[in-house]
């Protein structure tokens, strides 16, 4: 073979080679497709409980290889005043395509339903789901809807004993609690089962509006030995602020479902670990982005409880808080 021949035969061989690798480095340097979660919560965008919950849940993302700005982008919209705003925003989050929207207690989730049948919504917090007919059961939700729970309802009569424990003193119990989906009444029913063994009188207080909570918390409170028992629900958490503030007033012991109240300034709380449900709820978005479907998801009951303790608040009661309390305590709040 002659040396011109030679050389032809070496550039085609290296050309070809080229060529075909070409395609493969092509590929290797497309970026990844970006995924997009919408996020609609009913708070507001300085709230450092709220904060908490979503850095938890970017975090467990992160653990799964997912990366804003790289294969995934997140758009949150605060829905904290009313209804309406919910359903404003959920309609906002549709439009933009996501392919999962987190969605944060029965007023968001309800609101995102209406809107949209078809995108997989997941729920770090629902009391109620089934009652609720986000889903159509627990094992199987069935829809376009899965997530956690935040209670069981026999915890409801753990709060009424957490109550009498650090407030020995109590005979009397108003149970605030949420009808618009029946669960405040399930709640009931079990704290007026444990109370004649506490020997604590309980008197059930709708939470609908704040004249109703401030009207009938203020006439509870002419008698004395009296406490709260702030159950789990949308309401008593959107009147939060109020029901600390009301407690604190009255000079009330209360005992609420949700270490929130307790931030705020409330007395002790007994509940789930929200913050370890969002990062729960990270699991079952990043399974959905993955191809799995939210009506094959089961929904989860809270895995951990916490007992949060604000020591600031018993003093302010004139409250000698037990050693047994104290011990049970996972956070004390000073």
């Amino acid at each position: 073979m002659t040396g011109n021949a030679m050389r032809r035969r070496y550039f085609i061989t290296l050309f070809g080679g080229a060529a075909a690798a070409w395609p493969r480095a092509a590929r290797a340097q497309q970026p990844e497709r970006m995924r997009r979660i919408g996020i609609l919560l009913p708070a507001t965008a300085d709230d450092p409980e709220f904060q908490a919950r979503l850095g938890a849940f970017q975090q467990e993302l992160q653990q799964f290889g997912w990366s804003i700005g790289r294969n995934l982008r997140i758009d949150i919209r605060w829905a904290k005043t009313s209804t309406d705003d919910a359903r404003r925003h959920a309609a906002e989050l549709v439009a933009l395509g996501p392919d999962v929207i987190l969605a944060h207690g029965s007023s968001t989730v309800g609101a995102m339903i209406e809107t949209t049948r078809t995108v997989p919504i997941v729920f770090p917090v629902v009391v109620d789901p089934v009652g609720a007919g986000f889903i159509a059961s627990l094992a199987r939700p069935g829809g376009n809807a899965t997530g956690f729970m935040t209670t069981e309802f026999t915890i409801a009569g753990k709060l009424l004993e957490l109550l009498k424990q650090i407030a020995p003193r109590i005979t009397r119990a108003a149970v605030l609690r949420d009808t618009v989906f029946g669960s405040g009444t399930a709640q009931f029913a079990v704290i007026q089962a444990v109370a004649p063994s506490l020997r604590v009188e309980v008197y059930p207080v709708n939470v609908r509006d704040a004249g109703e909570i401030e009207r009938a918390v203020a006439a509870f409170a002419q008698a004395p030995d009296g406490g709260l028992v702030v159950t789990a629900g949308g309401s008593p958490a959107v009147h939060r602020d109020l029901i600390v503030a009301l407690a604190a007033w009255h000079k009330l012991p209360a005992v609420y479902f949700e270490r929130s109240f307790v931030a705020a300034g409330g007395l002790i709380s007994y509940g789930a670990n929200l913050v370890d449900q969002y990062r729960q709820a990270a699991g079952y978005v990043d399974r959905i982005l993955k191809g799995e479907k939210p009506a094959d998801l089961p929904v989860q009951a809270p895995t951990r409880y916490e007992t949060v303790l604000n020591l600031k608040t018993a003093k302010a009661l004139g409250l000698d808080v037990p050693a047994t309390v104290l011990v049970r305590a996972d956070e004390v709040i000073e």
